[in-house]
Parts: C-alpha cells; structure tokens; sequence
C-alpha cells in the first residue's frame, strides 16, 4: 500500500466536503444569521489548508490507482474525518458545547442513523439545521461515491472505493467505468431530490422544510428540523409522500437505471425487490390491523396511513416517527422490532442487515432442511434468477455473524451505563443498523444526551462500522492485513 496515494485522494475529498460546507454559509446569509457564517467558514480554511499540504505532498510521489488495503484504510479514514470536521460548526457556534455530543451528531448524520442528542431541535439557526440535514443527503448515496464521480483524479481506484462504502454484499456496474456508474447514481439521486422537494411544497412545506425533509427521506436517515419529526405535520398528504419516497430510497438505485433503459425482465426476475415489498406489505397490513382493532385509531384507512409510514420508516432505517410507536399496542411494537433487524435493499440508501442477505439465508436454511429429506440432492440458492456462487454464501453467512457478535457486544458496552435490558440493546441495534430511534430510552420521543461521552463515542464508532458493512472497518483491525 502506497501512503502518498492514499493521501493524495484523502486530501481530495478534504476540498469536496469544503465546497460543500459552503452551502450553509448561503443559507446562513439568507436567513440573516451573519453571525453563524464564520462558524462554518474555519472548517472550510482548515480543510483547504489541509488539502494543500497533503497534495502538494503526495505529488511528490509517483501517481498510481489505490490498493484494495490503500482503498479500505481510505473510506474508513473519510468517515472518521467527515464527521471530525463537520462537528466544527456546532462547536464554534457554541449550539452544541461538548465536542463529543457535536461528533456523535455529525457522525449520525453522515452515517444517516439519525440519532440525535439534541433536546430542542428547533432551538438551533437555520444554517446549522441545514448543515445537520445535509450530512443525511451526502452520507446517503456514499460521500466516497460522489468523490470518485466528480474526481477523474482518483483513477481506477474508485471501483476499490465504491466497494467499500456501497451497502450490499456485492457492487453491480452499469458501465464498464465506475466513474459512469458513480455519476449515474449521484444523478438519479439528484432527479429524486428535486421530485421529493417539489411534491413536500405542494403539500405546504416551505422551500427549507421541503429540502430538509427530503434529505432525510432519500437518505433513509430521519433528522427532521422539528421537535417532532413528521408527527409535526397532520397532512395525510405530507405522510403519503414521504413513505413513497422512503420505500423509493430503500430499492438498489441500479434497478431504476434499468427501469428507464426498459430493462424490465431484470426488475421482475429481482429477488430482492419482491422480497422487499412482501415483508413491508405484510408488516403494515399486520400493524394496522392491530392499531384499528385496539382502537388507537379511528379508521382502519388512518391506522394502515400510520402503519405504512412506521413500517416503511424502520424498514429502511429512515426513523423518521408520525407517532410514538413505543407507546402502541405489543403486536405492533414487535413487528417494528422485527423490521429492525432487515434493512433496505443493496444498493439503496437503507442501513440495516439488507434484505438480499435475509433471503439468501432463508434459502440456505430451506435448502438444508431438503437435504434432511433427500440426502442426494443436488440444491442451489438462486437470488434474481442466478445461482448464488458458494463464497459469497460464505461472505454473507460471516457478515451475519458478525452483525450479531456485535450486536451483543454493544448491547454489553451500553449497559455499564446502568441501562435496562431493553433500551441497551435496542441501542445497539438502532445504532448499528444506522437505525435511529428505538425503544425504551432512545425512543422515537426521546434522544441520547443522557449517555455519558464514552458510550456515544463507542456508539460513534459502530455507527461508521454499520455505514460501511462492518468488513471495511474491521479488517483493518486484523494484523495479517497490514503485512506484505
């Protein structure tokens, strides 16, 4: 692995998150809070500066693509320092004091969890709102994605980026050139952005409201700029749109540029996507059908509005919340639950375990159980019409195994801070599959100031591992990697 190579891309993405953190300082003049405007304009030197040291350094060095370990030590190391350096606007401005509580925030933004430690959310400028939910929007699609779209200057070696960061056990291709691919993607996302915003303002949403809301929505990530999330608006309306769209950023995006190219076939044959729609379909109409014969509301068709929303929201790890489902009846509670451990698909914006990987492991638990019946069998797991070869299994398997050893290992760590059985481990579950809120106390009406700093930066650090489908963060762990 070539250091200077990894610099020389690190120091790129420094000067595109600059550009980016320009955009609240936009925000902040429009609104007329001048004085937030520096708070966002030091990160900005600082970034630059950096930017220019480590590329007039690199440059000293011969120019070659990124290794997969220069790729992996990379991705991980842009996380990190996104939110180490999108933390500096909160600090400066002195709206979140503890630089922990500003790096737990950030870092659930760009990881769109969406876990917040705020109490009074509507208290803070409208700059740094902004700036809170545009961390959503460009940790959705991959911040790594949109370096290597709009930077030809990494070179091949963004397919190893892309890799890395994108959600799912493998990385499909519409091009031949993952730089096409990348800004395809970017695009698509961009097309959606503009789509959501223009239907949340004909539903009476201002231009802020609007943009805010559909960065968390296509992000899967739920910071809202209100105290209380979507629950603020009682528009039918405003609900209907917003779970379109989560359920839209939950499907792989590489499935919508087949679907304008006319590829249909490979949309029907998509394993993925029918799975997906089953467990949602199913989840809504079995909450509803609880929520209405409980009474909690008074229609069934307002029960299923509510139970789509909530379903599609923990479904795609959204969190954004239009009621407090903690408070709903137990069958209800359980099938959230249950949701949290599935995910979006690969490929898409969602966190989570990924439906693709739920139903390649339900094939082989089937398969298995034929072989008790016919021990000569000749059995294959097929995902979208193909065989799924033997060392993905393999990868997918261990990936589940992981999920959960850390799981449990969180769940331990949260609860020497002296919490319950249940807020502790829907904690690690809500954080780790880039979740949100969950239930007891970090539910959907509470936040996670209470946790003393080193459970938020340990929860910090299993945010990233979540985001980056805990391989690329902890194979750097592991001594053998590292040697030649």
């Amino acid at each position: 692995m070539r250091i200077a190579t990894v610099l020389r891309v690190f120091s790129v993405f420094l000067l595109l998150l600059s550009g980016f953190m320009l955009i609240p300082v936009v925000v902040a003049l429009f609104y007329g809070e001048t004085e937030y405007v520096a708070s966002f304009l030091i990160p900005v030197a600082i970034n630059s500066g950096v930017f220019g040291l480590l590329y007039s350094i690199s440059q000293r060095h011969e120019q070659r693509s990124l290794s997969i370990k220069g790729g992996l030590l990379f991705v991980t190391m842009t996380w990190f320092a996104a939110a180490a350096t999108g933390a500096l606007p909160f600090i400066i401005s002195g709206a979140i004091p503890s630089y922990a509580d500003a790096f737990f925030e950030t870092i659930s933004g760009f990881t769109t969890t969406g876990a917040s430690i705020l109490t009074e959310i509507e208290a803070l400028p409208y700059s740094l709102l902004f700036w809170r939910s545009l961390t959503h929007w460009l940790g959705g699609m991959g911040i790594v994605v949109l370096a290597v779209a709009v930077f030809p200057l990494i070179g091949s070696g963004g397919f190893q980026l892309v890799k890395a960061e994108a959600p799912g056990p493998s990385v499909d291709k519409v091009t031949p050139r993952i730089t096409e691919t990348a800004k395809i993607l970017w695009f698509l996302y961009l097309i959606f952005t503009a789509v959501e915003t223009a239907l949340l303002m004909f539903g009476g949403m201002d231009l802020f409201e609007a943009l805010t809301h559909t960065f968390g929505t296509l992000a899967t990530g739920g910071f809202s700029p209100k105290n209380s999330s979507i629950g603020f608006y009682s528009s039918a309306y405003i609900h209907i749109v917003i779970t379109v769209f989560m359920m839209m950023a939950g499907i792989n995006f590489i499935l919508y540029h087949r679907l304008l190219r006319g590829n249909l076939l490979s949309i029907r044959k998509n394993t993925e996507i029918k799975v997906y729609l089953g467990i949602f379909l199913a989840a809504m109409l079995i909450i509803a059908l609880d929520l209405f014969s409980r009474g909690v509301y008074g229609s069934f068709g307002e029960s299923l509005r509510f139970a789509g929303f909530q379903a599609a929201s923990i479904l795609t790890t959204t969190g954004y919340a239009t009621a407090d489902f903690d408070a709903w009846p137990q069958v209800a509670k359980i099938v959230l639950f249950l949701l949290m451990f599935v995910g979006g698909s690969s490929g898409s914006t969602g966190g989570g375990i990924k439906v693709v990987r739920i139903a390649a492991l339900f094939k082989l638990g089937l398969n298995e159980l034929r072989y008790i019946i016919q021990p000569r069998g000749v059995f294959t797991i097929k995902i979208n019409g193909s065989r799924m070869k033997k060392d993905i299994m393999y990868v997918v398997a261990g990936f589940f195994f992981l999920y959960i050893f850390l799981l449990m290992m969180t769940t331990i760590v949260v609860a020497t801070s002296e919490q319950n059985i249940l807020t502790s481990f829907s904690t690690a579950l809500v954080t780790l599959g880039n979740i949100g809120p969950g239930f007891g106390a970090v539910g959907p009406t509470m936040n996670y100031s209470f946790y003393p700093d080193y459970i938020k930066w340990f929860l910090s650090v299993i945010m990233v591992i979540g985001r980056l489908e805990i391989y690329t963060v902890l194979v750097l762990l592991v001594p053998r990697f590292w040697r030649r």
